[in-house]
């Protein structure tokens, strides 16, 4: 294809087609939005045949003959970058997509529909029974699509790939590793210090629609646009985007732990920002997508614990806290809140877990999840092996299976393969933050002083507007200088808990 006005033509038709498929695309998110926070509990049944449906249809314009002609032409033109990029991003999906049956496709998505409104029931019951043979079936039609897709090593390869593009199994392993080496010697160091009950000044009766418009204030403070997005509330918080200008994000309010509010606020908001800043030219295309789901996990956890629990932080935080509870927080220091935001205590549940402990979460469920797909475990098997895992990890055994192996969404979605992106993102938010800190140079002065508009603008140029332009190695390596790496995070965690717990901790470079 050496015409460049048949170039330029072909090149829009297959945009038109991209755009065509990503409204197909929102509206099933828009479905899914809708049935996590307002769809009647009666509405089911309706919902999970929608769902099926518009599956079934986005499928069929994916596999279109047609599509696959242009991306194949297309991917021997002459192209700009970003026209480059969203023929070969294309390419990718499709491939992906051809290799899947339509009447799988349909299936399940009509399993996941149903899946997770199982979910819900069997969590507020604590029943697992409710819950197995949903997932049973989930199971199975992800084999059933691991098999179809094809692996380089094992199952879990085309699962992680669809959620991190290019890596494997084989790549998680030892990263997954050098984490526990890190976290083991820091959760047994602080564990053998005394006590801490800083965590209680954020715990007591902290009125409900006073958390609401404390949540406003701080996504839009980081710069969240609610012209362009909504605050809602869900079971278990979520980012949707249905389109760069509505991203819906929801918390969840507990009146006995300001906490939650807090963080599950700033983790969302962060994601929420990056849907906003794709470029609005390529709305509609690959070139304004996340190009992995660890990246994207890397702009919420940037913004909830390298900026939300950092010490500059606290000197924003606290007249946002004592305006909103100034019964609670009068009188407090922004070193008192920094202890009391930056506690490590083990607990049962993911999503209220500390930094340090966080990721022996992640390896927890990638573990389950691998020994699933390998048929080396049954799914009767997960509430046992969750709690023994539980114990030897974290030394706690949760309470029932709703604060168990019942807590999560995401296997009720069929996502399997999901969980190690977050080890990723933590690990790729240290690595984005502290280059950041470097280029910008008095970040920490501008935290404090509420300013977050050079943080902002540092990740929309580096990361947000980059869309899928890069694989996330690549995006890695041109926003750092670096290739992924532990050491960032591992240092981050070691200098912070270090100090806040009076630790003498080992010295990783001998290892």
């Amino acid at each position: 294809m050496n015409d460049p006005e048949n170039v330029a033509r072909k090149y829009r038709r297959l945009v038109s087609m991209l755009r065509e498929h990503h409204a197909l695309s929102s509206c099933q998110a828009l479905l899914s939005w809708d049935q996590e926070t307002c769809m009647p509990p009666a509405a089911i049944a309706g919902r999970s045949r929608q769902r099926a449906a518009l599956a079934g249809v986005s499928h069929q314009r994916i596999i279109d003959p047609e599509f696959g002609d242009l991306l194949a032409e297309l991917g021997e033109a002459d192209l700009d970058p970003a026209g480059a990029a969203n023929v070969r991003a294309a390419a990718r999906d499709r491939d992906r997509a051809v290799k899947v049956p339509t009447d799988l496709v349909t299936a399940l998505a009509e399993a996941v529909s149903l899946g997770q409104q199982a979910w819900v029931r069997a969590r507020e019951k604590a029943d697992w029974s409710g819950f197995a043979p949903a997932l049973s079936e989930l199971v199975t039609l992800r084999r059933r699509e691991a098999e179809a897709i094809g692996y380089p090593d094992e199952p879990y390869d085309a699962l992680l790939d669809e959620f991190e593009p290019g890596m494997r199994t084989a790549d998680i392993e030892p990263l997954f590793a050098s984490l526990r080496r890190v976290l083991v010697p820091l959760v047994t160091a602080i564990r053998a210090n005394p006590p801490r009950d800083d965590d209680d000044l954020l715990r007591g009766d902290f009125d409900v629609a006073a958390q609401e418009r404390l949540a406003r204030r701080l996504l839009t403070g980081i710069g969240f646009d609610l012209d362009r997005g909504r605050l809602d509330v869900s079971a278990h918080p979520f980012t949707t985007g249905i389109d760069p200008d509505d991203v819906r994000l929801t918390s969840h309010y507990d009146p006995r732990d300001l906490g939650k509010v807090l963080y599950s606020t700033l983790h969302e908001g962060g994601h929420g920002l990056y849907e906003q800043g794709f470029d609005p030219a390529h709305t509609g295309t690959p070139m304004a997508e996340a190009v992995s789901l660890g990246i994207h996990e890397s702009q919420s956890r940037l913004w909830e614990n390298m900026v939300g629990r950092s010490v500059g932080f606290m000197n924003h935080l606290l007249p946002l806290l004592t305006g909103a509870f100034p019964d609670r927080f009068a009188g407090v220091d922004a070193r008192r809140l920094f202890r009391a935001v930056n506690v490590v205590r083990p607990g049962a549940v993911r999503i209220d877990a500390d930094e340090v402990t966080y990721n022996l979460h992640i390896i927890l469920r990638t573990e389950l999840e691998r020994s699933l797909f390998r048929g080396e475990i049954a799914v009767d098997d997960l509430p046992g092996l969750w709690n023994e895992k539980m114990t030897g990890y974290l030394g706690i055994v949760p309470r029932d299976d709703a604060e168990g192996v019942l807590q999560d969404i995401h296997w009720s979605c069929g996502m399997f393969g999901y969980f190690p992106t977050y080890s990723l993102g933590n690990l790729y938010a240290a690595q984005f933050h502290a280059r950041a800190a470097l280029d910008i140079g008095d970040l920490p002065e501008r935290v404090a002083a509420g300013d977050f508009a050079p943080l902002l603008d540092w990740l929309r140029k580096r990361i947000h507007v980059r869309g899928r332009l890069l694989t996330a190695g690549e995006l890695c390596r041109e926003a750092t200088g670096e290739e992924l790496s532990i050491d960032p995070f591992a240092n981050h965690l070691q200098g912070k808990y270090g100090e806040l717990y009076d630790l003498s901790l080992p010295d990783r470079r001998q290892e």
